[in-house]
């Protein structure tokens, strides 16, 4: 799933393309990616401007030159790309959206995990979100973290505690700070979680100048793929060597995700 570095690596592709742009015929092509159901999505956008594209968590919101505005949540397998109107649809294209210059903004999602969200004018960002991860501060972790008893990593993939880390992320910065992804959250000192945000902010910012990383379905808006996944140190390399030990790297689940780590760096 796209997680911070990806999404506003799209945000920020997007933007110069958009921003004060007329949208035009707009196209729906499954209306069950839509929420609220039964929206007259069209009629809401066409001949409207784009005022901004922002991020929030996962989310890129576009916000139109009345107030109101949209989210599209990209999923599992979601790609929001630029492209050619001239060019051909590839299969599981949900949503067209005609631009300026014979482009078009479209949204493709394979397994339909994504979707578009109509929020109009009374949108509150911060609703049921935690912080931007890059915002973050010890202070609050270390509170925060004192009050429940889970695994450290099934805590960083909780949106309503931290918005926008997810399975890549959390594993590299777990690595970083030399955390065992099962230890209890409770039992964190609070140089530990110190040590953690730290970790978490230096991960983030390398992943987004190398632009999100690329496994299989991630793209920018321009149709390339990130390269940040040739410098993960732990995710999705289970039985390599540790970069700091040369001790093979394990893997387990835990709340039904993957998860890497080098039980040598970060001991139990």
């Amino acid at each position: 799933m796209p997680e911070l570095p990806e999404v506003q690596t799209i945000v920020t592709t997007l933007r110069p393309s958009l921003l004060g742009r007329p949208l035009s015929n707009v196209r729906l092509l499954r209306p069950d990616i839509l929420h609220p159901s039964g929206l007259e999505l069209p009629a809401k956008v066409n001949g409207r401007r784009v005022a901004d594209v922002t991020r929030r968590g996962k989310k890129i919101i576009i916000q139109l030159d009345d107030g109101e505005s949209f989210f599209i949540h990209l999923g599992m397998s979601g790609r929001l790309t630029l492209e050619a109107s001239a060019s051909q649809l590839p299969l599981h294209t949900h949503l067209v959206i005609s631009l300026p210059e014979n482009r078009e903004l479209r949204f493709t999602d394979p397994r339909r995990f994504g979707g578009v969200w109509w929020i109009g004018d009374d949108y509150h960002p911060d609703s049921g979100l935690g912080p931007e991860a890059l915002d973050l501060i010890p202070a609050y972790l270390i509170e925060r973290l004192a009050r429940t008893k889970r695994a450290i990593k099934t805590a960083l993939l909780d949106q309503k505690l931290i918005a926008g880390i997810g399975n890549i992320y959390a594993d590299e910065a777990l690595f970083a700070a030399g955390i065992h992804p099962t230890t209890l959250t409770h039992r964190l000192k609070p140089d530990q979680i110190t040590a953690l945000v730290r970790a978490i902010k230096k991960v983030l910012t390398r992943a987004l100048r190398h632009k999100g990383s690329t496994l299989r379905d991630f793209r920018n808006a321009d149709g390339q793929p990130g390269g940040f996944q040739k410098l993960h140190r732990v995710y999705d390399r289970e039985g390599k060597p540790c970069h700091n030990c040369k001790t093979p790297l394990l893997r387990l689940v835990l709340g039904g995700r993957s998860t890497h780590f080098c039980p040598s760096c970060q001991k139990r």
